[in-house]
């Protein structure tokens, strides 16, 4: 049933949330506003109550010459899934692989999981935790898009990481030989996604079809008088690139179009303007003249600055199971 793949996901995502706060520095200053010193704060992975126990149980710690405090630590806490981000399970998306370029992969779509984490900010005085907490509440409103590629094949997804809310605690009470902690806990959660396997398109839908008719009565007569052969044709622009745009209004009944750059476009060649599809009957320059509305598609006014994505054979090769595609026939 299940096969064997590993992207890395959690752990891209788990690094990524370090990175944010892995730049954060405090400073100490004279009465004069002068600054004495710059220090960047130390972050690790681990749970807080590891690092508090070194604390109290390490004296060597206790040093002057060692700077223990401010130090920060992240945790990832917990994994649940989120049923508001949910798609249809059945859906598939095509890409083509980065490596090569021309490879076309499909997978289904990603399932939606929010990944908890808890941030802790540990200092002695009060002034340096107040430093680390403005250096991070204003980037959260509640949430901060975090950029990760999630999977080999460049699916790159704006992971929202939100916050969810901040606690503190002073452990000042105690005796002189107890060490004064103030201790900030910063609990978040990321919504990210989990992919499934990655696999090759195949031949999937029918690439070529070809019809025969023969000659006579008999069926086991080979010679032939005819035949029709048809490949699928995409309806639309797959891929999505812009080869041009309109430099003028295009009416719904005009069939001259004007564009940025005609050298784009060649003779021959289908057109998706705003999910019109249209035939290039011929290039003069910037204009084309066009055959509009076809494939059922239904011929509307565009206005000026409206892209232009031509359809290739890359569009062609994306072309999925349920899609009305058209047939480019020829006779032989």
């Amino acid at each position: 049933m299940f096969e064997y793949f590993y992207h890395e996901i959690l752990r891209k995502t788990i690094i990524s949330f370090g990175t944010l706060f892995n730049n954060i520095t405090i400073q100490t200053k004279r009465s004069n506003g002068d600054i004495t010193s710059t220090t960047k704060v130390p972050l690790a992975y681990g749970p807080t109550q590891k690092f508090l126990a070194r604390l109290e149980q390490q004296a060597d710690l206790n040093k002057g010459t060692a700077m223990t405090l401010p130090r920060m630590s992240f945790e990832f806490t917990g994994l649940t899934y989120d049923p508001t981000r949910k798609v249809t399970t059945t859906q598939q998306f095509t890409i083509k692989d980065p490596k090569d370029g021309s490879t076309i992969k499909k997978a289904y779509m990603p399932v939606p999981y929010s990944m908890a984490f808890e941030l802790s900010v540990m200092t002695k005085l009060n002034d340096d935790a107040l430093q680390i907490v403005e250096q991070i509440l204003p980037y959260f409103q509640p949430a901060y898009n975090l950029s990760v590629n999630l999977t080999e094949e460049g699916e790159n997804r704006d992971i929202p990481v939100v916050l969810e809310n901040v606690t503190m605690e002073d452990n000042y009470e105690g005796d002189f030989s107890e060490r004064r902690v103030l201790l900030y806990t910063f609990r978040f959660t990321a919504k990210t996604y989990l992919f499934g396997p990655v696999s090759s398109v195949t031949s999937d839908i029918i690439k070529s079809v070809k019809v025969s008719y023969l000659a006579g009565n008999d069926p086991t007569d080979a010679s032939r008088d005819l035949a029709y052969r048809v490949k699928p044709r995409a309806l639309k622009s797959y891929t999505g690139v812009v080869t041009t745009n309109l430099s003028a209004d295009l009416t719904a009944d005009s069939i001259v179009a004007e564009v940025a750059d005609g050298t784009t476009i060649s003779q021959g060649s289908y057109l998706d303007i705003e999910g019109e599809q249209v035939y290039v009957k011929t290039v003069t320059g910037d204009k084309l003249t066009l055959d509009r509305g076809r494939d059922s598609t239904d011929a509307v006014a565009h206005v000026n600055g409206a892209p232009v994505k031509a359809i290739t054979a890359a569009d062609n090769a994306l072309v999925q199971f349920g899609d009305d595609f058209g047939f480019d026939g020829s006779i032989e």
